[in-house]
């Protein structure tokens, strides 16, 4: 009763002057107590029902979350519209209402380091949605420790700044070049990121495996990595160091696995193994894996919702075996209805010099997207190659060039939803 009547203060007739696109923070929710001695409610506070506050705590917050996701829901139940809700208080569960992250941290060295345990050990405990205040919530964080934190953060599921009332402003645009430019190119990877991002939620809601991963999760066999927290992966392409100490410029990065490696900026191939990579204050350490392939949009837009319609391109990193593969899923971004199976699903298999993709699933809204670039890493620059497109009884050639050491295929302008394949040959 207390749920329903807390989920039916969002309805417009009660929340008046919300908007349709309402998002709700619940913070301060284990719940805060200020002069208590534990800063909650005292364990022996006895609830309804004489049961003590010590046999509920974990269970307050959770209920909180979910009765605030209920609300939206049902305020908006005949767009059948999903909610966002980020919650401070969490218990095993909590992943199936919304998102979470770290508390009140502090702008600090020690705190950057810190985030990547505890969002790993909160994303294999299966709580995937999670993140650290950008900048720490309290001080001032110095340029170059802000700059760093935005460069992690946008590897990181949850992504946002937030800071203390009595913090000074600390905009991105406050601090003048280069530290704008250099945080704006973060936030630009961030956007480029987010259809990879979104397959990898989607991914997680079917198999339970999280976006963030500790390395050994994609390899079990290398004892070595197991305790290694200073690199993690997001999904099974990309491998990530976040620069955590002033003044580094260089980083003691370990690949693993037995494919080759490439930089995610300059493409440069790198075997396994430990290697001390450069770490320039506009860059943060990224790698993605031989075998894999992902897609990700490329054009700076002011908001998500302006990239709906945007092409994609798709990144290819070969393995030692000449092989990638990747996937695609896509909804309509907006509504419940993925929980009924109206999902797009796409494939992308590169072997033997041909590239395939392949509908696996077309339950979802039409796609009217295409690819205005395939970026394959891994082929013989001194090669030349003649690429075509097959698409039923379609065939046409289509223009590629090596760019910094990848095969750049132009303007495909082949269909996202669709079966086709791409022959590349030497």
């Amino acid at each position: 009763a207390v749920a329903d009547y807390w989920g039916s203060l969002f309805g417009y007739d009660k929340y008046q002057g919300s908007t349709d696109i309402l998002f709700v923070w619940n913070d301060m929710n284990e719940p805060s107590v200020f002069n208590g001695p534990e800063v909650t409610m005292s364990k022996d506070l006895l609830h309804h029902g004489g049961v003590e506050h010590r046999d509920v705590h974990n269970l307050y917050g959770y209920l909180n979350h979910k009765a605030t996701a209920d609300g939206l829901v049902r305020r908006d139940a005949a767009q059948n519209r999903r909610p966002f809700v980020l919650s401070r208080s969490f218990f095993a569960g909590s992943q199936r209402w919304g998102a979470i992250w770290t508390g009140d941290n502090e702008g600090s060295w020690d705190h950057l380091r810190a985030a990547q345990p505890m969002l790993l050990s909160l994303s294999v405990a299966g709580l995937p949605f999670v993140g650290a205040d950008v900048g720490g919530f309290f001080g001032n964080p110095e340029p170059e420790l802000l700059l760093r934190w935005y460069q992690a953060g946008a590897y990181q599921p949850f992504f946002r700044g937030h800071a203390h009332h009595d913090a000074k402003r600390r905009e991105p645009w406050l601090f003048g070049d280069p530290w704008t430019s250099h945080i704006r190119k973060a936030i630009r990877a961030r956007y480029a990121h987010l259809p990879y991002w979104y397959t990898l939620f989607h991914h997680g809601l079917r198999t339970g495996e999280p976006p963030m991963r500790p390395l050994w999760s994609e390899f079990p066999t290398e004892a070595a990595i197991f305790a290694e927290e200073d690199s993690y992966m997001v999904g099974p392409a990309l491998l990530v160091h976040p620069i955590t100490r002033a003044g580094q410029s260089t980083a003691e990065v370990y690949l693993p696995g037995d494919s080759s490696w490439y930089d995610l900026e300059t493409n440069a191939r790198f075997t396994p193994g430990m290697h001390t990579v450069d770490a320039p204050l506009e860059k943060i350490p990224v790698f993605h894996r031989g075998g894999t392939a992902y897609v990700r949009q490329e054009r700076a837009r002011r908001s998500t919702t302006q990239m709906t319609t945007d092409p994609y391109t798709l990144v290819i990193a070969l393995d030692a075996a000449g092989t990638a593969t990747g996937e695609l899923f896509l909804d309509d971004r907006t509504t419940l209805a993925y929980r009924d199976g109206s999902v797009n699903h796409y494939e992308y298999h590169y072997k033997d010099g041909i590239l395939t993709s392949s509908v696996s699933e077309a339950n979802g809204p039409p796609v009217h997207n295409t690819f205005e670039a395939i970026r394959i890493l891994g082929l013989d620059p001194a090669e030349r190659y003649i690429v075509t497109l097959n698409q039923g009884y379609h065939t046409r050639s289509l223009t590629a060039a090596f760019i910094n050491g990848a095969l750049v295929i132009r303007k495909p302008d082949v269909a996202v939803h669709g079966d086709w394949t791409v022959s590349v040959d030497a």
